[in-house]
């Protein structure tokens, strides 16, 4: 019996990450908050102005360098205590010879 290969089409929309104007969307709404914010504590329309597009210029990149950045960032501090690559802890060893 011929081995016969099954292709799975899958819409590339289903793997694409929701975004909007190219950042995520979390992203996207954490920079348009703290604009606002921003903006409602000093009354500045420029510093509201220049903070939202700080981070949304920030918000595109991490989403173009690896849309599932802030899940990897926020989970991140809560495994450190289980793995650091950094750190180096000898494992003590001890010989035990057989009399």
């Amino acid at each position: 019996m011929p081995y016969i290969r099954r292709v799975n089409l899958v819409h590339r929309s289903l793997s694409r990450p929701l975004t909007l104007l190219g950042a995520e969307r979390k992203l996207f709404f954490f920079a348009l908050c703290l604009g606002a914010t921003t903006f409602n504590l000093l009354g500045s329309l420029l510093g509201g102005v220049l903070i939202f597009s700080l981070l949304y210029l920030a918000a595109r990149w991490a989403t173009r360098t690896d849309p599932q950045i802030l899940r990897i960032l926020l989970t991140a501090a809560t495994l450190r205590c289980q793995y650091d690559p950094a750190k180096f802890s000898p494992v003590a060893m001890r010989w035990v010879r057989d009399a």
